[in-house]
């Protein structure tokens, strides 16, 4: 059940310039998926009538929705912490490389995807020329602040494993990030997130094809930690699709579970108290996220 809503997910859609092994909303170049002006506005005005204290802007690629710099704008008037996700690589692209300083400009946390400190893990996931470009795009962050304490902008690294087996302890990796990068290319970073590869989208196709479904399956639910399971993210995060559907969490996003129960399933439609108290729907998928220190979009939960 549903504790409250401090987080309010918005997917600005399935486009994307990479098409990575492991996404589960099947992002990509020829996706055309992408979430309107008008229901942009509809989450604007959800965060200043509701207060909710962080807004989290992902993708796809959300820089590719011709009104992301807008959208930021108007979510840093409401007073909601603002938070992008973003590939990297994409920062590298002409069209997108000012980004980090109007990121830096609007106070916006980055959270990036980087799946290794090393090339070869790297593009094996995400394309060939990928790592280099997210070590220039983590430089141009670098230098407009992030990652900085005492510039008090937020550059968070993602760690999702690029095979068939759960995240290292979170802490441990955030330890090999920090010195590796630091000392191969100078890089400085907040904090890094280890996210559990869901059963869903490319990364279950992979799962089947290399069958390996039944035995990831298996060592999830054997990892189940009731700890992890009472502090997932649906219990106080709202997650909004491209089309304004409204779901418990960008998993079941892709799966078109929305909001049910009584609750209602549009942002237009949106009903706080329904909301904050609605029953989660769930399904098999739900062990990524309670399997050892468990999974969110934050990180080990527990």
């Amino acid at each position: 059940t549903a504790s409250g809503i401090t987080t309010l997910q918005m997917n600005l859609g399935k486009r994307c310039n990479l098409a990575c092994r492991h996404c589960h909303v099947q992002a990509g170049p020829h996706r055309i998926e992408q979430m309107t002006r008008e229901t942009m506005e509809a989450c604007v005005e959800t965060l200043l009538n509701e207060r909710i204290p962080v807004v989290d802007i992902t993708g796809g690629a959300p820089e590719m929705n011709p009104h992301y710099r807008w959208l930021i704008e108007q979510c840093a008037r409401t007073g909601s912490r603002v938070k992008t996700r973003t590939n990297l690589a994409i920062l590298t692209e002409d069209e997108f490389t000012g980004l980090p300083a109007f990121l830096a400009d609007n106070n916006v946390e980055v959270v990036a995807s980087l799946p290794y400190f090393s090339a070869d893990t790297t593009d094996r996931q995400r394309g060939g020329g990928v790592f280099e470009k997210a070590i220039s795009a983590l430089r141009t962050l670098n230098a407009a602040g992030y990652g900085n304490e005492k510039s008090g902008l937020s550059l968070n690294l993602v760690y999702n494993p690029c095979g068939a087996y759960p995240p290292p302890q979170q802490k441990a990796m955030e330890a090999d990030f920090r010195r590796e990068l630091l000392k191969r290319y100078g890089i400085t970073f907040t904090s890094l997130f280890t996210i559990t590869n869901m059963p869903l989208g490319r990364f279950l196709e992979f799962l089947v094809e290399s069958k390996n479904l039944d035995r990831y399956m298996e060592r999830l639910k054997a990892s189940y930690n009731p700890g992890a399971a009472a502090k997932v993210m649906c219990r106080d995060t709202l997650s909004v699709g491209w089309d304004g559907g409204l779901y418990d969490c960008d998993f079941n996003q892709t799966l078109g579970l929305k909001c049910g129960r009584g609750a209602p399933d549009d942002i237009t439609r949106f009903d706080a108290y329904a909301l904050k108290t609605r029953r989660i729907v769930t399904g098999e998928h739900c062990y990524g996220c309670t399997a050892g220190a468990g999974s969110s979009c934050t990180g080990a939960v527990a």
